[in-house]
């Protein structure tokens, strides 16, 4: 009796056995709705990208600066290329990696030409709002300040933050004389208001690992994701949380001058 039942057990388990092979390999098949991403370009927006000027201020005196401000950002997989169960378990053991919600890195989806699209006018806008920001901050009008951002091929709204630090420390520096960097590699992300306010941006454990490849040891973070930053921070990267310009002018000042400056 007991002979025959492990008979039929095994028997069970083989046939079973064939649909869930089935179901695996469907899994491993199958592409799936997540991006992989890795540290990306930074770009100084007080120098040049792809041979153009990032901020050219006009209409009145600017300052040479000296140090730098590197916007980062991340590479992640196109939404129209797939990736598969294997890619995922991959990205999810690296550090240098990171396995994203497709929806999360191109909210809206649609195909590649109107996510482009869709980057581009966030960078537009992106771009108005951080020097609306900068000029209210400094108390300059408009209609006296000219001011032209450029950034060849990067889209989105994560760079808003350092592009009014550019401006700022290219029309007023420290306030004091000197360069709002005080002559280091900062970089840092976070989108901007038209008021200053500083929102998330999601990826900073990736664009930390991007910044400090480029040479930066200050990271400038949105406050909310001071614990992603956290996460993969590389030796040698100080983590600045910042919530506003002010804030983050501030905490470039007291870097400076050896004040006390928040962390994360």
């Amino acid at each position: 009796m007991g002979g025959v039942f492990r008979l039929r057990r095994g028997k069970a388990l083989v046939v079973c056995g064939v649909p869930l092979v089935g179901l695996i390999a469907a899994a491993v098949l199958a592409p799936l709705p997540f991006s992989v991403a890795v540290p990306g370009l930074t770009a100084n927006v007080l120098g040049t990208y792809k041979g153009a000027q990032v901020v050219t201020v006009t209409g009145v005196p600017t300052r040479r600066t000296s140090g730098q401000l590197r916007m980062t950002t991340i590479a992640a997989t196109g939404p129209a290329q797939d990736v598969y169960l294997g890619d995922v378990v991959d990205g999810w053991f690296r550090t240098d990696q990171a396995v994203m919600p497709r929806d999360s890195v191109y909210p809206g989806g649609g195909n590649t030409r109107e996510i482009e699209r869709r980057n581009t006018e966030e960078m537009r806008k992106s771009q108005n709002t951080a020097t609306a920001a900068a000029l209210a901050y400094l108390g300059r009008s408009p209609s006296e300040v000219h001011v032209r951002l450029r950034l060849a091929n990067v889209g989105g709204p994560s760079a808003g933050l350092l592009f009014s630090l550019g401006i700022v420390d290219k029309l007023a520096g420290d306030g004091k004389g000197g360069d709002l960097t005080g002559g280091r590699v900062v970089a840092g992300t976070g989108t901007i208001t038209s008021r200053g306010s500083v929102g998330a941006v999601g990826g900073v454990a990736l664009k930390t690992q991007a910044a400090r490849r480029d040479g930066a040891t200050v990271f400038l973070v949105p406050e909310a994701e001071c614990s992603d930053a956290r996460a993969e921070l590389p030796k040698g990267l100080r983590l600045v949380p910042v919530s506003t310009l002010k804030g983050a002018v501030q905490a470039l000042r007291a870097l400076k001058s050896g004040g006390s400056v928040p962390s994360c």
